[in-house]
């Protein structure tokens, strides 16, 4: 069996190149070839951290008997919907559209035209819950396909002319005013869980960009109910099992509505977010709480996901060794009263056990419990809690560590560059910043080539041969742009421009809308297109706040005109679902309040020149942009004619074409910045 997958750069695809089934990455030979048999092609879309891929994997595509019957009546294609987003986008809306769910593992065949047909999820190794069997699916697809083939015919064509014709009306549609933003604040409200923080029932996803836009709008419109919503959910998510309290960092989502048992996978792009959500948080209360979350998530990015050439790897899978030679899930993170006990001895694991609601019936599966920090430790205990922790931790380390999706995706490293820088600049903590800058130079060095495209992914120092789509080029913007203002080196400031610009020229459709993908991409059976933020901004409305910023900083009409239009969405659906568009509507945030410009001028030994600059920082202006760096500076356009004031440094700030008289004083700025 010829072993395509070996040479793959995507984690996923490594795991199953030693399967019995005959896998294709895909590619146009593997549509030849199903042209060449005449046989329809079987898609399987999943991720290294998903555990029911792991299931499907173990039960069928291990199995040599199911694979023996795939291999004969299919060509079998593998897809790591984390390199092709586009791919998964694409069959994914055809599966919600057919079947009115979706997820992953993702099953879908096609024709050897890649048009699809039939659809499903997971299917069993045997027929259960009213599921058919992975062996009966496939036996009952080969059939229509031999006897029924014009009947196949005709659905895929059904199906693709129907995804055709689902363009966005959405764009072009004006700009979000306040009545939008005051529609979208009373809708997300209504959805609002007074009593466990967070949106909507189980299972309770972290609502990170809708976080950002409650802060933002507070920020602006001193609504304090938005900051109230904010800041409860960051504490209930904080004091959850969903954030891990030994090692920080964020668990996927929580499986109740209390935030106590998480499904156990850690993403990058959550912790990212999250990561910069509390350290905003901090910005608009000086919660102590706020901090240590902000401090200990950038701590867990460095410490487990940096990879060795200095990106931050995709995720930490969900399973792990319980010890007796089982892949279970949560293994890791979870404690009996009898573990605590072993780890600390009988006085500190009580203490341990109040302290972290570990129970004898436990709170997850077999009498484990998922810790959790109901109530801050008394003043007493603190020092004895801190010794607990550290000793629980250690423990832990012994146990056998979760697998690790190394991979570096180019738009979550953005993210990650930009909370990093932030949270170290925030905190005078100048190694996250330097952490966010050599993942900056990676990305640059590996991923970019000289025409300034992006590849969406490398592994182990290879770049991947896929192409950067919209997200990527939005978020890896996104994030240089947090670090010029971090570091006050204009450099970044360019690259967020090179980037943009392919944003301009390959991924703008009519009217404002954007596409997923760029004009020269790979066609598929369309061309993707979704504003929504799901798990992540989508490229959509994360362009829009890149080029708003980079406007800000070098007033570029162009880019002002493209921000602008790409918010038309915002308009449109932030009153009707304000938590699928939460970075959209803090962008809208942004461009109700300017954005602000601000320029600090001095020199970089001057004390008050650093106050101003801490000043401009720990401002909570929504989508403010900061160019800090000396008088003559040809660093960044705000810096140019902008001279020192009686000899002193000094603060310029700008909005909507009008300039405030430079101030030389951190309040007069602060005062400013309100």
């Amino acid at each position: 069996m010829s072993n395509r997958l070996a040479q793959a750069t995507s984690p996923y695809l490594l795991q199953h190149a030693d399967n019995p089934v005959d896998w294709w990455p895909w590619s146009p030979e593997a549509f030849e070839e199903a042209r060449r048999r005449d046989v329809p092609v079987l898609l399987s879309v999943g991720y290294s951290s998903c555990h029911w891929c792991h299931v499907m994997a173990h039960e069928s595509f291990e199995d040599e008997t199911t694979a023996a019957l795939l291999n004969e009546h299919f060509v079998a294609v593998k897809v790591d919907r984390e390199e092709r987003p586009d791919i998964d986008a694409v069959y994914m809306e055809a599966v919600q559209a057919a079947t009115g769910q979706g997820g992953w593992p993702m099953t879908v065949f096609l024709t050897p035209d890649a048009a699809p047909f039939y659809f499903g999820t997971y299917f069993p190794p045997e027929p259960r819950h009213g599921m058919p069997s992975f062996p009966e699916v496939l036996e009952g697809v080969h059939t229509a396909w031999t006897e029924r083939r014009g009947e196949v015919a005709e659905v895929a064509d059904r199906i693709v002319k129907d995804l055709a014709g689902r363009s966005l009306a959405v764009a072009g549609d004006g700009l979000p005013g306040e009545e939008e933003l005051a529609a979208a604040l009373l809708g997300l409200t209504r959805e609002y869980d007074a009593t466990r923080g967070g949106f909507g029932g189980a299972p309770k996803f972290p609502p990170s960009m809708a976080l950002e836009f409650l802060l933002r709008h507070h920020a602006r419109t001193g609504a304090e109910g938005a900051l109230q919503m904010a800041a409860d959910t960051c504490e209930a998510m904080a004091r959850g099992g969903i954030y891990d309290q030994l090692g920080g960092g964020f668990a996927r989502y929580a499986v109740d509505r209390a935030w106590v048992v998480p499904h156990f996978e850690k993403m990058l792009y959550d912790n990212a977010l999250l990561c910069r959500v509390y350290a905003h948080l901090w910005k608009a209360t000086g919660s102590d709480l706020a901090r240590r979350v902000a401090l200990e998530t950038a701590d867990f990015m460095v410490r487990e996901l940096r990879t060795p050439e200095g990106g931050f790897a995709s995720a930490l899978d969900a399973d792990s060794d319980d010890g007796t030679g089982r892949h279970v899930e949560g293994a890791y993170y979870a404690w009996t009263p009898a573990q605590l006990e072993e780890a600390l001895g009988a006085e500190d694991a009580a203490l341990a056990a109040a302290h972290y609601g570990v129970t004898e019936e436990g709170t997850f599966e077999h009498g484990a419990s998922v810790l959790q920090l109901p109530q801050e430790a008394g003043p007493a205990d603190a020092g004895r809690i801190a010794s607990i922790r550290t000793r629980l931790h250690a423990a832990r380390e012994r146990r056998e560590r979760p697998g690790r999706d190394d991979k570096i995706v180019a738009a979550w490293n953005g993210l990650a560059i930009a909370a990093l820088a932030e949270t170290g600049a925030l905190f005078d903590r100048a190694d996250l910043v330097e952490r966010a800058t050599e993942a900056a130079d990676l990305l640059v060095r590996l991923h970019l080539d000289d025409g300034g495209r992006l590849a969406r992914t490398s592994k182990d120092g290879r770049a991947g041969a896929h192409a950067g789509v919209l997200e990527d080029y939005a978020d890896v913007a996104e994030g240089f742009l947090a670090l010029a203002a971090v570091t006050g080196e204009g450099a970044w400031l360019d690259f967020a421009g090179l980037l943009l610009d392919h944003v301009l020229d390959r991924f703008t459709g009519e009217g404002g809308a954007l596409y997923d993908t760029a004009h020269d991409a790979e066609a598929l059976i369309r061309r993707p297109q979704d504003p929504t933020d799901n798990a992540t901004p989508s490229g959509w409305t994360a362009a829009a706040g890149a080029l708003l910023s980079y406007a800000a900083h070098t007033g570029s009409e162009a880019h002002r005109t493209a921000a602008e239009g790409a918010l038309g969405v915002v308009k449109a659906l932030g009153p009707r679902a304000p938590r699928f568009i939460g970075w959209g509507l803090a962008v809208a945030d942004a461009l109700l309040d300017g954005p602000r410009e601000i320029a600090v001028v001095g020199h970089a030994a001057d004390p008050a020149y650093q106050e101003l600059r801490r000043t401009a920082l720990r401002a909570v202006t929504p989508g403010a942009v900061l160019a800090a760096g000396a008088p003559d500076s040809e660093e960044f356009p705000l810096l140019r004619d902008r001279p020192l004031v009686a000899g002193s440094a000094a603060a310029y700030v700008c909005r909507h074409f009008t300039c405030d008289a430079p101030v030389t004083a951190p309040d007069a700025l602060a005062g400013l910045l309100r």
